[in-house]
């Protein structure tokens, strides 16, 4: 419970917040398409520069275990996410395949507050888990495409260019390869305007998310409550296992809390623009609403501090 307090009671969470009420209140408040754009590119850059000079100090052997065991997950959570969304979700195989193409992915900013959110606990975490978010991203957009068996001439090629190519995943491994090449000294000279106003943009960056979310709310009519319940089910089974897996592995609890969190989250980002282009007939009502209005919200305000307490549950476990 005090996890659960401290994590409502933070910045980032407060402005998603707000954005949600702005939406309720009927505010005119509005943050141009063209900014929310320059956000997302300002993040997804720094997230890589940071992952890359943690990447610059890590040893490969370090790296080499946590890599696989990401890998893996990628691949369990869109095939497990395809037979619950059909089987208690009841979504018919395509809409079923392009939602669990959003849960095999993983969410930047969700794993952004999981790692704000397990240092405000007290907690530590690896330094090369940003480098994880880009291994995370891709698989389970792709076998969530896989297992739609889509006959759509250049639908699967087209979306891995999609993926590849996109901004998400061009600006993740980018940004790390130049941290990783610069090291921290280097990045340092940028510091100021990559690092410092970091957690600001973030905040700016959410509470544009909320008003979006706010707005999907609506789609609950059409997609009904029993696949908003499989909208909490998923992040929670599927956060558990990640946080299991990372203490297994030998990570911190915090560590391990933002795996499970990042393994427990859903793409708004990449896979619905990959999803777009390969599964058009997909229903953007039943994915962008569970990823962004009911996944997110929910492992913002439920799911990382669970993650972080069975992180610690779980390490007492194994000792």
């Amino acid at each position: 419970m005090d996890l659960l307090i401290q994590n409502l009671i933070s910045p980032i969470v407060l402005a998603f917040l707000l954005g949600m009420i702005a939406r309720w209140v009927k505010s005119d408040l509005e943050i141009p398409d063209a900014l929310y754009q320059g956000l997302s590119i300002y993040l997804l850059f720094a997230i890589g520069l940071k992952g890359g000079v943690a990447l610059s100090e890590t040893a490969l052997d370090v790296l080499v275990t946590p890599v696989l065991a990401t890998i893996a997950l990628g691949i369990f959570t869109p095939i497990s996410a395809f037979w619950i969304l059909k089987s208690l979700g009841r979504l018919n195989k395509i809409d079923a395949a392009a939602t669990a193409a959003h849960y095999g992915s993983v969410s930047a900013v969700t794993f952004l507050a999981a790692t704000e959110a397990t240092r405000l606990a007290g907690f530590e975490a690896e330094g090369f888990l940003p480098a994880l978010v880009a291994v995370l991203e891709v698989p389970g957009i792709l076998i969530g495409l896989l297992l739609a068996r889509t006959n759509r001439a250049g639908g699967i090629k087209a979306a891995v260019h999609e993926v590849l190519a996109g901004k998400s995943i061009f600006l993740l491994v980018g940004g790390m390869a130049i941290g990783a090449l610069c090291g921290a000294e280097k990045i340092a000279t940028v510091a100021p305007a990559f690092i410092a106003p970091f957690k600001g943009v973030l905040c700016l960056f959410l509470l544009e998310l909320g008003m979006v979310a706010a707005r999907r709310m609506g789609d609950f009519r059409k997609a009904g409550i029993r696949i908003a319940l499989v909208g909490c089910l998923l992040p929670t089974f599927h956060g558990i296992l990640g946080t299991a897996v990372g203490i297994l592995i030998g990570m911190n609890p915090g560590g391990a809390a933002v795996l499970g969190a990042m393994a427990g989250s859903a793409s708004y980002i990449a896979a619905p623009a990959a999803v777009r282009i390969a599964l058009p007939q997909a229903s953007p009502g039943i994915y962008l609403t569970l990823a962004l209005g009911v996944t997110f919200p929910f492992n913002l305000t439920v799911g990382i501090p669970l993650f972080l307490s069975f992180a610690e549950y779980f390490q007492k476990l194994s000792q």
